[in-house]
């Protein structure tokens, strides 16, 4: 007779530490993921900045499982889930599968949301995965390297402008690395302009910055990122964006312009489209962010085999956070394998336990929200050092990792600087082939671009 099966959407934090709380329960395993690899996502700014590489926050999936023999590992996007059929169709470039489940948990995520304004993600890439970071990370050092050559003064400031939209743990992280990175790492290092010169700007509707961590944390980082440099604009709406510039309403109602060529987008997610997907065929309702509105045992209406966990899952008073994703999967689990051991399933619905909150600031400041606890500073950043050495997975990653932290908190290099035109250019340009193309372009077929956009 066959094990139970479970099919498992997604190999970030919770679907991977599904998995692996399932690694001793009677079942087989599929875990499906539109990337080779599980990705340490809070460290994506620093890999967009040049401190570490790709390589150190993103393991491969298939390492991390490679001892755990009833997982089975496939590399696809999931493209349609049928709930009454209990089948999950996936393909990888254009070779389609049909998986059948017994027990289905969808941990996809989420992307950028830019609150109706797609058309900005053109201008301002968000930073949800490597390929953003890369294409990030080559539109950074591309600034600087077109300002090197430009002669026109207007031109060079707007290139030396740098505005993060988004002051939550993201944007606070990218601007103040971007201030570091202009302030000290590239010291010295061209000759037609001061680097120290590039103005980085981190704009937000919200009244403070990390509006999470309360507004003694939300202060106090302010006035540290306002002391490296960083100009801090709150209460305003970004209303428009293109190529040249970031313009916003303030507080006051007045529209802003600011001349910039480089922007980074960190406000706001989008549940992945598999949320509609579901809803639609369950009845489950879709929250603003597009996320699912789960039962409080994180299954959906009508279908108990069917659990929907991290980003993707609107669940009261769980964050969007690493630690909400981890217990969502362990939970899921806990339940999947009392289930197939004949053991009473605890009915028990699923409590998020806040282990805190933590957000660096700039080399050696960083603060940290753990309960009535908070603190910044040195020791916040030791405390945040020490955590995300933790979680990320595999002791090469850790050692890596280190090793590339030595070199650019001690010192001022940074050692993963190489970007390439394909990174600054990869993404628009398969955008602008549509979809299904990749394939076609694999087998050298021309001319693909009209028949591959009426297949989207």
């Amino acid at each position: 007779m066959p094990k139970h099966h479970v099919v498992i959407i997604g190999s970030g934090f919770g679907g991977l530490f599904a998995a692996k709380a399932l690694r001793k329960a009677d079942v087989d395993i599929t875990l499906i993921a539109k990337t080779s690899h599980h990705l340490f996502q809070p460290l994506l700014y620093q890999v967009a900045t040049g401190i570490l590489s790709e390589g150190s926050i993103a393991p491969a999936t298939r390492e991390i499982l490679h001892k755990q023999d009833n997982v089975k590992v496939l590399h696809g996007l999931v493209t349609d889930i049928d709930v009454e059929a209990r089948t999950v169709t996936h393909r990888m470039h254009d070779a389609q599968i049909t998986t059948s489940y017994d027990s289905l948990i969808v941990a996809a995520g989420a992307g950028q949301s830019y609150f109706g304004n797609d058309h900005f993600s053109t201008f301002a890439p968000g930073m949800k995965s490597i390929d953003d970071a890369l294409e990030l990370r080559a539109r950074i050092f591309w600034a600087f390297e077109r300002a090197e050559r430009e002669t026109d003064p207007e031109r060079q400031r707007r290139l030396l402008t740098f505005v993060v939209v988004g002051a939550g743990p993201t944007g606070v992280e990218m601007a103040g690395q971007i201030r570091e990175l202009a302030s000290i790492t590239l010291r010295n290092q061209f000759k037609m302009f001061d680097p120290n010169d590039a103005r980085v700007i981190l704009l937000d509707g919200a009244k403070q910055v990390l509006p999470p961590f309360g507004e003694y944390l939300g202060r106090k980082t302010q006035e540290s990122l306002e002391r490296s440099g960083v100009e801090v604009v709150l209460n305003s709406i970004v209303t428009d964006l293109n190529g040249r510039s970031v313009t916003y309403k303030n507080a006051d109602g007045e529209l802003v312009t600011i001349d910039s060529t480089c922007k980074v987008w960190a406000a706001g997610v989008q549940g992945n489209v598999l949320g509609k997907t579901l809803a639609a065929q369950t009845g489950a309702e879709l929250d603003r962010a597009g996320r699912v509105i789960v039962n409080p045992d994180l299954t959906l209406p009508g279908h108990p085999e069917v659990t929907v966990i991290g980003d993707l899952a609107f669940v009261k008073g769980v964050p969007g956070v690493a630690q909400g994703a981890i217990q969502g999967g362990r939970y899921v689990a806990a339940r999947i394998a009392d289930q197939v051991a004949g053991r009473p399933v605890d009915d028990k619905p699923f409590v998020f336990k806040d282990k805190g909150s933590m957000a660096t600031i700039s080399k050696f400041s960083a603060v940290v929200k753990v309960g009535k606890i908070e603190f910044t500073g040195f020791f916040a950043w030791v405390a945040w050092l020490g955590l995300h050495l933790l979680y990320i997975a595999g002791f090469k990653g850790r050692v890596t990792t280190l090793l590339h932290w030595v070199l650019s908190f001690v010192g001022r290099g940074r050692s993963e600087r190489v970007t390439t035109n394909q990174q600054l250019v990869g993404r628009l340009a398969l955008e602008s082939l549509g979809q299904n193309v990749t394939a076609k372009l694999l087998r050298g077929e021309k001319g693909g671009t009209d028949q591959a956009r009426t297949e989207n």
